[in-house]
C-alpha cells in the first residue's frame, strides 16, 4: 500500500523491517522463554500500528474516491450544493454509499477484492449489512443484495451511537447525543 500510495521504496523497507523483526519472551516466575516471533505482524497496541491504519485508510478511501470520479458508484447526495459522499471510515469500519444499481453493486466486490490483495485483509461480511431507501423496488434489492451477499437491515437507526437518517429537524436528531455528552462533562472537575 505504501508503495501504491508513493512512498519511496527504501523508507517501505525500513518499516516493513520494523514490522517483521519484532520478537517477544515470555517470563513466568523465574523462567524466560526462547525468543519468538509473531505470525501475524504487528500486536494491538503497538504505536506504529496506529500510522500504518491510516496509511491502509487512506488507500482505501483512494480506492472508493476512484470509482467516484469514474462515476461508477455515484453516493450519496449531501446539502443544497450538489455534493455526494460515496463511504465514511470509521477506525476499522466503513460506510458506502450509493445509488440502488445493479451496476454499482457489481463495482464494490472488486474495490473489496482490490483492498484485500493489497493489504492481505479481509472484510468480515457476517458483520457487514445493507440498507435500501423506501422506494428502491424490491427487484432491485433482491438483485443488490445477491451480489453483494451481505443481509438486509430494515431498520438503520444509529452507527455508533449516532443516528444514520437526519431530516430537517437536527436539533431532535442530536439532542440525545448532546444530552449523553453533558452528562459526561458536569462529572469533570478542573
Amino acid at each position: 500500500m505504501m508503495l501504491k500510495l508513493g512512498f519511496h521504496s527504501d523508507w517501505v523497507v525500513l518499516i516493513m523491517q520494523c514490522v517483521s523483526s519484532v520478537s517477544y519472551t515470555i517470563g513466568i516466575n523465574d523462567s524466560i522463554s526462547d525468543c519468538f516471533s509473531p505470525s501475524k505482524g504487528l500486536r494491538q497496541g503497538n504505536p506504529l500500528s496506529h500510522y500504518l491504519f491510516l496509511i491502509y485508510a487512506e488507500g482505501r478511501s483512494l480506492l472508493l474516491n476512484e470509482v467516484k470520479m469514474k462515476r461508477t458508484i455515484l453516493g450519496a447526495p449531501i446539502g443544497r450544493d450538489n455534493l455526494t459522499i460515496n463511504h465514511l471510515l470509521f477506525v476499522d469500519d466503513y460506510i458506502l454509499f450509493g445509488d440502488a444499481s445493479v451496476d454499482g453493486a457489481h463495482v464494490v466486490p472488486n474495490i473489496i477484492n482490490e483492498y484485500e490483495l493489497i493489504l492481505g485483509q479481509q472484510v468480515n461480511f457476517n458483520k457487514s449489512f445493507i440498507y435500501y431507501e423506501a422506494d428502491v423496488s424490491q427487484n432491485v434489492r433482491d438483485a443488490i443484495t445477491n451480489i453483494l451477499k451481505v443481509r438486509v437491515d430494515t431498520n438503520l437507526e444509529k452507527y455508533l451511537g449516532l443516528p444514520m437518517m437526519v431530516e430537517r429537524n437536527k436539533r431532535w436528531a442530536f439532542s440525545n447525543f448532546v444530552d449523553r455528552f453533558r452528562q459526561r462533562i458536569e462529572n469533570w472537575s478542573f
